[in-house]
């Protein structure tokens, strides 16, 4: 049976250059490493700022309607419903 497990290839830490590199050490200086999440977009640099921007607005932001805690909470349930480990 073959293995279901996806194996998409990305740009290792010491690989990136330029903006890549650049968003690596941002990363890097935010949470102490380069989340796998993150590094699936290596291979397109141009889309890690506008997806991580969007992730933060939706994520990060202020709202007394939706509390960050349940955020979180309906993006785990996403995940799950989608077998995403993410």
């Amino acid at each position: 049976m073959p293995d279901p497990t996806p194996w998409i290839r990305w740009i290792r830490d010491d690989e990136a250059t330029g903006a890549l590199a650049r968003f690596y050490d941002a990363a890097i200086r935010r949470a102490g490493r380069v989340w796998n999440i993150v590094r699936v977009m290596s291979l397109r640099p141009e889309t890690l700022e506008p997806s991580m921007t969007l992730y933060q607005s939706v994520m990060h932001r202020t709202t007394p309607r939706l509390p960050r805690a349940t955020r979180e909470m309906i993006a785990v349930a996403v995940s799950k419903t989608n077998a995403c480990h993410y």
